[in-house]
């Protein structure tokens, strides 16, 4: 159990049979009546924001989330991912729809972290950013700028990327797997 008082950002609670992070919280102490705390929760499963108020010293169950550091092994059928833990050596298989959007990122050898609650998957944790080839654009032709617009770039994952008009087949580039937004080229 965790109190509402020692409620912090990242904090996982559990609440109507679901994990919430805490991602905003403030203590409010009226002048008159009783304090309380107004928080803004995710939902670790669903992505959903809600905003909830809760007494002061008011007990609530704490979500353990168990976060393991593995590793992408190799895609089994269309829509399995393996995964390897880096100490066990164990292998595991998880679905596209428990690894959510982020699995048009994933390559072989890419370390991730699972987030685990009850020995229920409930997220996959990607690198901010990637490294990855692109192998289908259209042609750059003399005199695109950074400043020209942009075209759409499938890599070697197979996302498609919006990148500047002067990328290439067979560059590598930075993506942002958050908002899958280029960023730069890489050497």
């Amino acid at each position: 159990m965790i109190s509402s008082n020692d409620f912090r950002t990242g904090t996982t609670i559990e609440l109507d049979g679901q994990v919430w992070r805490v991602i905003e919280f403030l203590h409010v102490k009226p002048g008159k009546g009783s304090a309380f705390v107004r928080t803004k929760l995710k939902n670790v499963m669903t992505g959903n924001v809600n905003e909830r108020t809760f007494r002061a010293g008011e007990s609530l169950p704490q979500a353990v989330v168990e976060k393991r550091d593995m590793q992408f092994v190799y895609p089994q059928g269309d829509n399995e991912y393996v995964f390897m833990d880096m100490e066990s050596y164990e292998q595991e298989a998880l679905t596209r729809e428990a690894i959510g959007d982020g699995a048009k990122y994933l390559k072989e050898g890419m370390s991730v972290s699972i987030l685990k609650w009850q020995e229920r998957v409930i997220g996959v944790d990607l690198p901010n950013t990637v490294v990855l080839q692109v192998v289908q654009t259209d042609p750059g032709v003399k005199g695109d700028t950074a400043q020209g617009g942009t075209k759409p770039a499938k890599v070697e994952t197979g996302a498609e990327v919006m990148v500047p008009l002067f990328i290439t087949i067979g560059e590598k580039i930075k993506i942002d797997t958050r908002d899958n937004s280029y960023l730069g080229r890489e050497n």
